[in-house]
């Protein structure tokens, strides 16, 4: 059955989607994010491809008259199941995307201030007498 075949692929590619977001985290639990463009891209593709088998399955039919075996609901059965077991753990992942990255921006937000108190400091210290005093002095 094609919906069988669909629903099967589109699990491979949530599969695929899932150990991407696997391999990146690890990247990104290390403060890695020099693959954050290809890491997004490649995402993006997957997302394309998962668009279109939804799309494939909204073209068959699923009328009240089609017949279906029992072997073949249940491999629907499973297929849905484990579909929902890999949009739960991708939407856990993603918020622990967002998590690292936003601790990262966070991390350079704090470096930026740091530097702009540090040149602040270094510029109330600049050497010689300032301007205006040379003209008391003389």
């Amino acid at each position: 059955m094609r919906v069988i075949q669909l629903l099967q692929e589109k699990n491979h590619y949530l599969e695929k989607f899932y150990t991407l977001n696997e391999t990146e985290l690890l990247n990104f639990a290390q403060a890695n994010f020099d693959g954050l463009e290809t890491f997004y891209q490649t995402r993006e593709r997957i997302l394309e491809m998962l668009a279109y088998i939804d799309r494939e399955l909204e073209k068959c039919d699923l009328g009240p008259h089609i017949q279906i075996s029992m072997e073949d609901r249940d491999l629907v059965r499973e297929c849905l199941a484990t579909k929902e077991g890999y949009v739960r753990r991708i939407l856990a992942q993603d918020l622990e995307i967002l998590s690292c990255i936003e601790k990262a921006k966070s991390a350079i937000i704090r470096e930026l201030q740091e530097v702009r108190r540090a040149r602040k400091a270094v510029s109330g210290y600049r050497s010689g007498p300032a301007p205006s005093r040379l003209n008391e002095e003389a």
